[in-house]
């Protein structure tokens, strides 16, 4: 994103706008922090700037991924879809994603006014990869990865700072207390903040087998579940 001096009248209505809070007054007009700024395009599509004295020139690569993560007008070259998320992880065991004895999970790094390094995914990546099954493909941090089996990112991609970014994979149920565990370490160790969510189908009773397991290794589950019932999808087969 730019700011065109000519046109900028330095009033500083736009910097409210900003999640980043990377807009600033310089001299007599508005300025931005490139290296802080994740080209989200809340500046150019919402600030309506007065003199119209915003634009954007087209990104390349690296400087694309801050803008297909932290844009969702945006998609992602690698997957087509817009957004931080992914299509299949949330809609749960409608399409057999998931299986009786696993559990996916999926773990959000950033948000307004913080974001994160690329950096920081691939710490999360890493640290947990030897627990995953499989990482979500359909997922854009997914596609980042030289090596699925330790997470390792391309490096190119590790400078870009993001609004936030989801790790998601799938593990068996057995494994999700050395997971969170390794999570509450990792919480100390990861330079931004991130929120955890937990998708396993329901056992035969209706529960799901993953809350239990996170209220006995103390981690405290938030009542905001969602539930997939399938309408309008054909169930995978022998699904529930």
């Amino acid at each position: 994103m730019k700011i065109d001096v000519n046109k900028c009248s330095g009033c500083g209505l736009c910097a409210p706008y900003c999640p980043m809070g990377v807009l600033y007054k310089d001299g007599e007009t508005m300025s931005i922090d490139h290296d802080e700024c994740v080209e989200c395009g809340i500046c150019l599509n919402c600030a309506k700037c007065p003199k119209g004295a915003f634009y954007q020139d087209e990104l390349s690569w690296p400087r694309i991924l801050r803008a297909e993560f932290s844009n969702p007008l945006v998609p992602h070259a690698s997957t087509g879809i817009t957004g931080r998320g992914t299509e299949e992880m949330k809609s749960n065991d409608v399409t057999g994603r998931f299986k009786p004895g696993m559990f996916g999970l999926g773990i959000e790094l950033g948000r307004p006014g913080i974001g994160t390094r690329l950096t920081e995914v691939e710490k999360v990546s890493m640290a947990l990869a030897e627990y995953a099954e499989e990482f979500e493909p359909v997922n854009p941090v997914t596609q980042l990865m030289v090596d699925t089996q330790t997470g390792k990112f391309r490096d190119d991609a590790l400078g870009e700072k993001v609004l936030s970014a989801i790790v998601e994979f799938t593990a068996p149920l057995e494994a999700l207390p050395k997971v969170l565990e390794r999570l509450r370490k990792l919480a100390d160790e990861v330079d931004t903040v991130f929120s955890v969510s937990l998708i396993s189908i329901l056992d035969e009773n209706g529960k799901s087998p993953v809350e239990d397991i996170a209220k006995q290794c103390g981690f405290p589950v938030a009542d905001r579940t969602k539930i997939n019932v399938g309408l309008g999808r054909i169930p995978a087969k022998g699904g529930n």
